[in-house]
């Protein structure tokens, strides 16, 4: 077994547990990295073992489907087939001489260091969340709405007793859904998108009657809960001292802009708001990975530019889990192919890549269909904070663009620090952009995440005595 090829995958979300079973039931070791204590990620997030869940199958969609991949995995730990790493925290991939090694921080506190050969690399970074400023937006009580659901996912607690879920996208159903089921007042569904844009993209929804059918459902429980939907408004404003207490909400326009008088005020202690996903491509880039606009490039394989690096789930656009799923598989079959000395054949996964090109087409339409509202910068106000990290407001990023000439991301966040902070702009990005009238664009970093001081300063150490060990001069070793 100590001469089988050693596949990484990094993620144990959807795509990554499909390509890690995929690819252990093809002869491959693979390695599974994990930030998180068990598998699953943000779609199939587990409570605790401590909190003795009677039922978590009702807190999910697709039970089944995770009890299989659970299952399968189990059973190649079992035979040796896949060692799964967690509280793994990956901040760097290194690709060196046809070889990989994998650089991670270990526990929550994320200050020891560990690193892991591997002969190839599926990235099923996945993806993160996207949220765009407002007045107010910073108070207690305003927390993501895939936050709100991890916490009720990962930790059977609510984060409020009345609750407004606001935004765009797909995600805000399920939420709005679980936070009522789980004995939350949702006082509203307010959605930025139009019912008539469905209308427009009937072709590509109708060929998944599956997620249609999904859909459907969640808005029959919303009924069921007398959660107020609310379509085609927006959030414009949230109130409050120490904490959360109201929003503000209004109707929008057809150019996305707010509809005067249509402003009412909803009582609330907490408000879930999210605007959409985007891809985590940090280690892709780290890895001089091709990026067609914020995704990874992919073949047919999932295979990415760089040799031995495949790409799979979120991190190449965001889709959803099944998209995640299918592309996961391709993935590991197609590693453990190469890895093995074949040529993969393609007519051996022709259903899953046609289901992914369904998929996909999916995907685009939720994505046309889920835009944020197009001026939506017009309600920023100029002393809103959109920088946490770095406390730089609105006003500071127009003065930015309009009397220093600032014209892109990387000038404003120059001139201002705004995303200098901790998230390295992940959060505030999409936000600066919208201000700054520019294009959001990946930003290469030289590490995904924070690190130590300390620890590369013994990477560095470790570095200099391999160069010492292993002259590349030709003379004697």
């Amino acid at each position: 077994m100590t001469d089988r090829p050693r596949l990484a995958v990094i993620g144990a979300g959807p795509a990554g547990l499909a390509a890690t079973v995929a690819a252990a039931a093809h002869g491959v070791r693979v390695t599974l990295i994990d930030a998180a204590a068990q598998a699953g990620a943000q779609f199939y997030r587990q409570p605790a073992a401590a909190l003795r869940a009677g039922r978590p199958q009702a807190l999910h969609h697709d039970w089944r489907t995770w009890q299989r991949l659970r299952e399968a995995l189990d059973a190649h730990v079992r035979a040796g087939a896949v060692e799964h790493l967690t509280d793994h925290h990956v901040w760097l991939v290194e690709r060196e001489s046809g070889r990989f090694t994998v650089h991670a921080l270990l526990g929550p506190e994320e200050e020891d260091a560990v690193a892991v050969s591997a002969d190839a690399v599926v990235l099923a970074t996945g993806g993160y969340e996207k949220v765009l400023p407002f007045p107010g937006w910073t108070l207690p009580g305003v927390v993501t709405a895939g936050g709100a659901q991890a916490m009720l996912k990962g930790a059977l607690v609510v984060p409020g007793r009345t609750a407004v879920v606001a935004g765009t996208g797909p995600l805000l159903l399920p939420v709005a859904v679980g936070l009522a089921a789980a004995g939350v007042k949702v006082a509203a569904l307010v959605e930025s998108a139009a019912p008539r844009a469905f209308l427009r993209r009937t072709r590509a929804l109708a060929a998944q009657p599956g997620k249609v059918a999904e859909g459907a459902g969640y808005a029959a429980r919303l009924l069921r809960h007398r959660v107020r939907t609310l379509a085609r408004h927006t959030v414009i404003e949230a109130h409050g001292i120490d904490r959360l207490e109201a929003v503000t909400v209004a109707a929008l326009d057809g150019e996305g802009g707010v509809r005067a008088g249509t402003e009412r005020r909803i009582p609330c202690d907490t408000l879930a708001v999210g605007h959409g996903m985007l891809p985590h491509t940090d280690l892709a880039e780290t890895l001089g990975c091709r990026l067609d606009g914020l995704r990874v490039h992919v073949d047919g394989e999932q295979r990415t530019d760089v040799p031995g690096v495949w790409a799979a789930g979120e991190a190449t656009g965001i889709g959803g889990s099944a998209l995640a799923l299918t592309e996961g598989h391709i993935a590991g079959r197609s590693a453990a192919v190469r890895l093995t000395g074949g040529t993969p054949d393609p007519q051996e996964w022709v259903a899953a890549a046609k289901s992914r090109t369904r998929l996909g087409e999916f995907a685009a339409a939720l994505d046309a269909v889920y835009a944020p509202p197009a001026n939506w910068s017009e309600q920023v106000t100029d002393d809103t904070v959109v920088c946490r990290c770095e406390e730089v407001t609105a006003g500071t990023v127009r003065e930015a663009v309009a009397q220093l000439g600032a014209g892109d991301l990387r000038t404003v966040k120059l001139l201002t620090r705004a995303g200098m902070g901790w998230c390295q702009g992940r959060i505030c990005a999409p936000g600066v952009v919208g201000l700054a009238g520019c294009e959001l664009t990946a930003s290469r970093r030289p590490f995904a995440r924070p690190v130590p001081l300390g620890v590369l300063a013994e990477e560095h150490s470790q570095s200099t005595t391999r160069a010492h060990t292993h002259p590349t001069d030709g003379g004697p070793s």
